[in-house]
This record gives structure tokens, C-alpha cells and sequence, in this order.
């Protein structure tokens, strides 16, 4: 089984039209309401394909008891704590020619008790699984940190799935990453812009997006599943590296698209080039559905991935 770790989760309303015009009235053709937050997405993708998963986050007020709902229509457990603040709320705009304008809330600020709930809540949920046939392989923590968590949170959490015998994979960024990285976890997914920031320089080219997994591999990540847009995805790990594309011709929606794509990723096993190209499958899926829709199998087009050991390390990246 696969737990999956939001502590800032969120109600994600999405709303599309032809054209975005700012300060004037715009009328959507379609919305939607999904529940959120980039571990929420994971657990959705993974339900989707018909994987068993429970969703562990922090829910308050009537935000949080609408999401807790929606999950669990959508057929996923959910592990609360339950917090003093609401759950926030985000907005997403999607232009039919693919532009995309986001508003996310900040978000609750979690207590010191709050977050000491979260930590034991996670460890309840990977130890209640042990013999029963459900034991938890991966635990996939994701997004940001709420106000009140230390950026040393995740490395905190690492040190504790690991110590109850899962792997875990890490999708954040900024200093949550960084400080997460001694704890050694299994997998992190950082995209284009969160490695640059993450190793201080520009990546412009396939080589440059090598040499930072590389740099992060180094200050103890394991494996590194970097995601490049429209120009593929990496995974650099100990036993290999490998470069993979799945080119899409229209993109409705990249909502959740590289929650989708982690999703596959660990669905798949979590390691080598098979892993890498069910992630780029997923992805390549998730950005023809609307909003935040997650693939299921009849959705996906294994036929239209590449993956190659030869990595193009000249070949620049768009935009």
C-alpha cells in the first residue's frame, strides 16, 4: 500500500474558459471542485489506477470536512487530524490555448500539538498496516509545509518512515528540501525551476538538469525523478541514469499533472526505467483531462513514451 502525506492540503476549484481577460467579467464554461494539495493528487492518481492508498492530512472547518467527503466518494481511506483552522481553498483559471493562472491560499498555521498529531498519525498508519496484507511500501510526502512546520519537519518524517521500514519520496522544494536531504529519502521530485533553486544556478539544458540531480544526490537523495515540462523527465539513481519524453499535442490542464506522474512512478515500483516511464505516461495523461482529473488506465498511451539511457545532455530546454 501507499500512504500518501499533504500537510497543506486543499479544496482546488477550477474554473475554464476561452480567454483570461483581467478587470473584466469572465464567464466560465466549465468548473470543477477537486479535492487538493499535491498528496491528495497522488493518492487520487493512484486510486485511479487501481492502487490501495490512504490519504493522512490535516483538515479543518467546513473546507476540510468537504474535502475528507470528496475523498472518500472518490473510494480513498482518509487519515485525519483534525486542526483549529480551515482547510484553504485555491483557484485555478485554464485558457483553452493552455495558459493557466493559479491563486493558492496560505493556508492554516498548525500548533506545535497539531503537528506532533500529524508525525504519530503518520506512524500509526504505516504500523496498522504491518501482517495484515497491507503493509505500507511507500509513503509520498508532498507539497508545502503549513505555517507552524519547521522546514526540518519532512527530514523529521524521513528519519520516521524509515525507521518503521518504508521508503519514502519527497516532492517539495526551498528549504524543506534541502533540510530533508541528510535524512537520505528514497526518492525526491523536484521540477526545472526547483532545481535551479535548489542548487543556486540556472538549468537550461538536459545536462545542466543531470548535473543538479547529480549535486542533490549527493547531499543524500537516493534517487532524483526530475521533471523538465514539455522536454521529458529524468531519473538519476545509483544503479543508472535515464532521460524520458511523451510528447502531448494539446494540453487542456497540467493540474496535478506531476502528482499524476508521481503517482505512476510509484505505482510502478519506484525504481529504474520502467518506474520512469509509467510517471511519464501518467503525466502525458493528466494534461489532456480537465482540471485536476487524474488518469485512469483506459487514459494512458505507453506506446507514445521514450525512454533512453542515452541521455541528450546538449539539448537545451524550452522556455
Amino acid at each position: 500500500m501507499i500512504v500518501t502525506i499533504t500537510p497543506n492540503p486543499s479544496l482546488d476549484r477550477t474554473y475554464e474558459l476561452p480567454t483570461l481577460t483581467p478587470g473584466e467579467v469572465n464567464r466560465a464554461a466549465h468548473d470543477r471542485l477537486d479535492p487538493g494539495g499535491k498528496g491528495v493528487n497522488v493518492s487520487r492518481a493512484l486510486t485511479a489506477a487501481g492502487h490501495r492508498t490512504t490519504a493522512v492530512l490535516p483538515l479543518g472547518g467546513l473546507s476540510g470536512g468537504l474535502l475528507s467527503d470528496l475523498l472518500r466518494r472518490q473510494g480513498i481511506d482518509v487519515a485525519a487530524v483534525t486542526i483549529a483552522g480551515d482547510t484553504r481553498i485555491n483557484v485555478s483559471i485554464a485558457e483553452d490555448g493552455g495558459g493557466l493562472t493559479k491563486i493558492n491560499a496560505v493556508g492554516p498555521e498548525l500548533s506545535a500539538a497539531e503537528s506532533a498529531a500529524l508525525l504519530a498519525l503518520v506512524r500509526d498508519t504505516q504500523r496498522i498496516g504491518r501482517g495484515t496484507g497491507n503493509d505500507v511500501d511507500w509513503l509520498a510526502c508532498c507539497g508545502s509545509l503549513p505555517r507552524g512546520l519547521a522546514p526540518e519537519w519532512y527530514a523529521q518524517l524521513v528519519a520516521q518512515v524509515h525507521s518503521g521500514g518504508a521508503r519514502i519520496a519527497l516532492d517539495t522544494s526551498g528549504p524543506a528540501l534541502l533540510a530533508a536531504l541528510s535524512a537520505r529519502p528514497d526518492v525526491v521530485k523536484p521540477n526545472r525551476e526547483e532545481l535551479a533553486e535548489a542548487v543556486g544556478r540556472q538549468v537550461t539544458t538536459v545536462g545542466d538538469a543531470v548535473d543538479a540531480a547529480g549535486e542533490l544526490r549527493k547531499r543524500g537523495a537516493q534517487q532524483v525523478l526530475a521533471s523538465l515540462g514539455a522536454d521529458g523527465m529524468l531519473l538519476i539513481a545509483e544503479e543508472g541514469s535515464w532521460f524520458g519524453s511523451a510528447p502531448v499535442a494539446v494540453v487542456r490542464s497540467d493540474v496535478g499533472a506531476g502528482d499524476a506522474s508521481l503517482a505512476g512512478f510509484l505505482g510502478a515500483g519506484g525504481t529504474g526505467p520502467e518506474a520512469l516511464a509509467a510517471a511519464l505516461a501518467h503525466g502525458a495523461a493528466a494534461v489532456q483531462l480537465p482540471g485536476s482529473v487524474m488518469p485512469t488506465p483506459a487514459d494512458l498511451d505507453p506506446a507514445a513514451v521514450v525512454v533512453t539511457a542515452d541521455i541528450p545532455l546538449e539539448r537545451p530546454l524550452r522556455g
